[in-house]
């Protein structure tokens, strides 16, 4: 028993020893993650939005005002974020990117950024967002999911958890069924609410950190944001929400809290354009 674990052990630490570390921009949280490459993400990601526009339940709006203003905002974050980014020492990270903006017909309140800036807006969100300020604190948002490699390192969490999980099973493989399926049931909740959920929250919030100081440099005013979080709150009224310790997102009170202690930040980002 003991000589599988250590194998299991042994195994884990390999696959630990071929890992890489980064920093993210503004925040300076170190990040290290490992099985995963951004470059091969950017690829996957790349072909992924391709067949996602291309897809006949996929409708395009091409020929609007908010889909100009979708681009429009998008383009100035973007640029502003390209700016930043070469200025600052990390174009390295960014050198691949071609950025996409698309607005997708949906009733979802939703959008999204793909590593390698590929961004979709779902016309939902837009009776939320209101203005190019509001649409700036959810592009800023996603956007900066992309510049901090949370893919990347959501992946690297995702293998790190699989591969503890395959220790437990070894330590156990000389139990019961009974017992085996009552510590991996324990392994996978501890898992996912001890470490990966909570992980998920924090990039949240660094995503916001990050957005608000990217809507900044862009020349939008990042005090709107709480407004946006004010009506996105009042939006989910009523909805079914699981406690924060089994959530992937902050509450709505900690996500305000949170950003009304990073304005001041961001604010020093803001040219009051």
């Amino acid at each position: 028993m003991k000589k599988f674990i250590i194998i299991g052990i042994a195994s884990i630490t390999l696959a630990l020893s071929s890992c890489s570390t980064s920093v993210v921009p503004l925040s300076g949280r170190k990040v290290t993650t490992f099985g995963v490459s951004a470059a091969d993400l950017e690829q996957q990601a790349a072909i992924g939005y391709s067949q996602f526009l291309s897809d006949p339940k996929t409708k395009v709006i091409n020929n609007s005002s908010d889909a100009q203003r979708v681009k429009r905002v998008g383009a100035n974050i973007a640029a502003a974020v390209t700016r930043y980014m070469n200025a600052n020492g990390y174009g390295e990270q960014i050198k691949n990117y071609k950025w996409e903006f698309n607005l997708i017909e949906s009733p979802e309140i939703n959008a999204w950024c793909m590593p390698g800036g590929k961004v979709a807006v779902y016309t939902g969100i837009l009776k939320v967002t209101k203005d190019d300020a509001g649409l700036a604190t959810v592009m800023g948002h996603e956007i900066a999911h992309a510049i901090a490699l949370h893919s990347v390192e959501r992946a690297s969490d995702m293998l790190k958890a699989q591969l503890a999980g395959g220790v437990v099973g070894v330590a156990t493989s000389g139990r019961s069924e009974g017992t085996q399926a009552v510590v991996n049931q324990l392994f996978g909740i501890g898992a996912q609410a001890g470490y990966i959920l909570p992980n998920s929250r924090n990039q949240e919030l660094e995503a916001d950190r990050l957005g608000l100081s990217f809507m900044a440099m862009a020349g939008y005013n990042p005090q709107t944001a709480v407004a946006f979080w004010q009506r996105m709150a009042a939006a989910s009224e009523g909805a079914s929400k699981p406690p924060e310790f089994l959530s992937t997102h902050p509450t709505d009170q900690t996500r305000i809290s949170r950003i009304q202690r990073y304005l001041p930040e961001a604010m020093k980002n803001y040219n009051g354009k």
